[in-house]
């Protein structure tokens, strides 16, 4: 069976809400995971995640680093073999009511609550390097990235 190459590109979107960090989880109606998609012709892996995030949870983020890849396989009717980047976006607006069809729900979660959420661990991982990036759990200290608005959604 042979075997095809997907890359994907998607994002951790955080914002700052009663001194801790939270980021935002989509649900498909069977997973609770992060935000991606496959990266379309002429687009970067940073175009995607923004775009990604913006239609998968209805959030604007600004990029601010790359956090890290992962890698794994599936069989639907052929083998593929997955590759996605993974940024992190400060959460600059928007509304998580605007998600697109494809996803069920959309929630803010305190991001040590959401890497005990995600179902998959390679995504845990993901959100565990996004709270080192971000300089743990709280906001006590000033954080490398600087304040994202505390909206409630």
């Amino acid at each position: 069976m042979r075997t095809q190459r997907l890359v994907s590109s998607g994002g951790v979107i955080f914002r700052q809400s009663d001194g801790q960090y939270e980021v935002a989880l989509i649900y498909t109606g069977r997973n609770w995971g992060l935000p991606k998609g496959l990266i379309e012709k002429a687009e970067t892996a940073e175009e995607t995640a923004l775009r990604e995030v913006r239609e998968e949870t209805g959030l604007e983020g600004e990029m601010v680093k790359k956090i890290g890849k992962i890698s794994y396989s599936f069989t639907r009717r052929k083998r593929y073999s997955k590759t996605v980047h993974f940024y992190l976006l400060k959460y600059v607006g928007g509304s998580l009511q605007d998600h697109d069809y494809e996803v069920a729900k959309v929630k803010w979660f305190p991001i040590s609550k959401a890497i005990q959420t995600v179902t998959y661990t390679s995504e845990r991982e993901i959100l565990k390097k996004a709270r080192n990036i971000l300089g743990g759990e709280t906001n006590s200290r000033k954080p490398p990235v600087g304040n994202a608005p505390a909206h409630s959604n």
